[in-house]
């Protein structure tokens, strides 16, 4: 009888034991989601689109926030990481796919093949971008569409431009005194490829131009 007893109450301990795992982390998970901004995922009336766009880039002209990020980041705003988006896509069907939890991707600012500039996570938060935490809670993230899909994965000359200025004005705004690109992820300025050996994100055409792009943005940078 003894011998029963004590199997029916390890039986019960092992349950309480679950129950607890369970509840705690049932509590992690409400504690996350409630840290989660409430602009978070939906649309946005147009005076909170103005309120968001007044904490980032001047230069946004379409916001949509993904789930998909950390909030906040976890470290202060560094580095310029690029990326590019694999095709020529809209900022609205970017932000439709950045919205979709399971893809577990985003990024902070889109540009489209016309040079418009989309916000998807708001600098203060930390994109999932480059699969490098620490990157990504360093650097604002930008993925910038391609002209051309394979090959070179060319970009537009606006898309191009655009990038330019949105570089300096992120360095602007954060104290970002030098853009430097050194190749690797040293540099203030990086790319999605350095963290993961899977991509050539953001291709050969703006791989290549990293170099031009980082003195482009320190020109502007000295004129101000």
């Amino acid at each position: 009888m003894d011998t029963k007893r004590d199997a029916f109450r390890r039986v019960w301990l092992v349950l309480a034991g679950f129950c607890a795992a369970a509840g705690l982390v049932l509590v992690l998970c409400v504690t996350a989601r409630s840290q989660i901004p409430d602009t978070v995922g939906r649309l946005l009336t147009a005076e909170e689109t103005a309120q968001v766009v007044a904490r980032n880039s001047p230069m946004t002209a379409y916001v949509y926030l993904s789930p998909n990020a950390d909030f906040p980041r976890g470290d202060t705003i560094q580095k310029v990481t690029v990326h590019h988006m694999a095709g020529d896509l809209a900022l609205e069907a970017v932000g439709a796919s950045f919205a979709q939890r399971d893809r577990r991707a985003s990024a902070n600012y889109g540009i489209d093949s016309s040079g418009r500039v989309a916000l998807y996570v708001e600098e203060r938060d930390r994109a999932w971008s480059s699969g490098s935490v620490e990157n990504d809670s360093q650097a604002v993230t930008i993925e910038v569409a391609n002209d051309e899909v394979g090959g070179a994965w060319h970009v537009s000359d606006a898309a191009y431009e655009t990038l330019i200025e949105l570089c300096a004005d992120i360095c602007r705004r954060n104290g970002i005194e030098e853009l430097r690109y050194t190749g690797d992820e040293t540099g203030t300025l990086t790319i999605h490829s350095m963290f993961s050996s899977e991509t050539e994100c953001p291709g050969p055409y703006l791989t290549g131009r990293m170099a031009e792009l980082a003195a482009a943005v320190n020109s502007r940078l000295e004129e101000t």
